[in-house]
């Protein structure tokens, strides 16, 4: 039985996140269903990131094994041939060792935040990245970012419904960059906790704004409580960019 690593795009706007749930449309879903129409077989597709509803990606892995043999690429087209008028998009299939794991194999995963810094409304742009009109200081959030680099107890930036055995979690990168009127937060970890990274740029554009310090994000780290965080960054401008094995 072959396994098959599958490496997908989405939109995550009209989905209620990845992971499968009774009467709702989800990623998830939407790809075991296409699997079923191509080899008649209830296939469960496991993803390298549960990502919430409205979450984008670029490069979410999944994986499946399915009884039947195909050649990579007419099983990548098959499924693309299925999932449509879904946005989702399968960018390449190809047969692994059944000791590959999507989720469980990944050494590093990196997201990206957009933001963008204008008093203009959106046009083209939305339900793709966060509007925020007050002028900020990226300076000041990136040299507050570094304050959560390394190895801590995220408990500050976690979900209340996270089901993480713990909160620890070591940050590898958190970068905040600027231009012109884009704003990109960049982030990589072996793994994150539900909502952190939303959690995390919530905060730092609080820092960005002014009501906080660099010294305030470290203390709100350091109380490793879910009341000392700031506001939760909304779901349409965080993008899973690329999960690393």
């Amino acid at each position: 039985m072959p396994r098959y690593k599958l490496t997908i795009e989405y939109d995550g706007t009209p989905f209620s996140g990845w992971q499968i749930q009774d009467n709702a449309l989800t990623v998830q879903g939407a790809l075991e269903t296409a699997v079923k129409a191509i080899c008649g077989e209830d296939v469960r597709v496991h993803g390298a990131g549960r990502t919430d509803a409205g979450v984008h990606a670029l490069g979410q892995v999944a994986h499946c094994d399915i009884a039947k043999h195909f050649v990579p690429g007419r099983f990548r087209d098959g499924l693309n041939a299925h999932l449509r008028p879904h946005p989702i998009g399968v960018l390449s299939a190809e047969i692994v060792p059944d000791t590959f794991e999507a989720r469980f194999s990944a050494t590093r995963r990196h997201y990206r935040y957009r933001i963008t810094n204008t008093r203009a409304n959106l046009a083209l742009d939305i339900g793709r990245v966060w509007r925020v009109p007050r002028l900020l200081d990226t300076d000041a959030m990136h040299e507050a970012a570094q304050k959560l680099i390394g190895k801590h107890d995220f408990t500050t930036f976690r979900d209340t419904e996270c089901q993480a055995k713990s909160p620890e979690k070591t940050l590898d990168q958190l970068d905040v960059v600027r231009d012109g009127d884009a704003v990109r937060i960049m982030t990589s970890a072996r793994s994150f906790l539900h909502s952190q990274v939303r959690s995390m740029v919530g905060s730092l554009v609080w820092v960005g704004e002014g009501r906080w310090s660099a010294d305030d994000l470290a203390a709100a780290l350091a109380a490793r409580n879910r009341t000392a965080c700031g506001p939760v960054a909304p779901p349409q401008g965080l993008y899973l960019v690329r999960v690393e094995y």
